[in-house]
């Protein structure tokens, strides 16, 4: 599966490389998360847990994180591993690929309040990968397909093509509640 970063959550977290078997470097491994301002600190709040891995043997650089959004990487189908939703990204693809869905992370003081748990919230095929919620705050991390939509307390909101090239979608206002 091809997806490109539009957005990351507010937290991170790494592990440094370890050797392989035959003494080589493995690489450092960062993990993307959703998170929302508590007494001036981001902090996790999660309500569904997940994260997105990030391997930087496969290109990822944490140092440069505006020059990985709206590339397209090879990733694994997302799974559950230890109750935790996960998405691997393998390595970043060439320019040119076009990816089969895209990470958004949506905060509620851009979208509005997820209206998450109420039916028809989310379009079947968008999938919420972690979600940070506390104090009226929410931090969602979600892998959508253009023309996915979610709802919100400022309304429907649908994964768009972008008309400028980068990022490659964004979401948008479509219909107030």
């Amino acid at each position: 599966m091809r997806v490109a970063v539009m957005s990351f959550g507010s937290l991170w977290r790494h592990r440094l490389g370890k050797r392989d078997a035959s003494g080589r470097p493995t690489g450092a491994v960062y993990y993307n998360t959703t998170g929302i301002t508590v007494n001036g600190q981001i902090r996790q709040r999660p309500q569904i847990c997940g994260y997105a891995r990030f391997d930087t043997i496969g290109g990822f650089d944490p140092n440069c994180l505006s020059r990985m959004m709206g590339r397209v990487f090879e990733c694994a189908e997302p799974s559950i591993w230890m109750g935790y939703n996960k998405l691997l990204f393998r390595r970043i693809l060439s320019r040119g690929e076009s990816p089969d869905r895209f990470l958004v992370v949506a905060k509620s003081k851009f979208v509005g309040q997820l209206l998450v748990g109420k039916e028809d919230w989310r379009s079947p095929e968008t999938r919420l990968l972690s979600l940070s919620e506390s104090v009226g705050q929410q931090e969602a991390m979600l892998l959508m397909s253009i023309g996915d939509w979610i709802r919100s307390s400022l309304g429907h909101l649908v994964l768009g093509p972008s008309m400028i090239g980068r990022p490659l979608a964004c979401l948008v206002l479509r219909a107030a509640e």
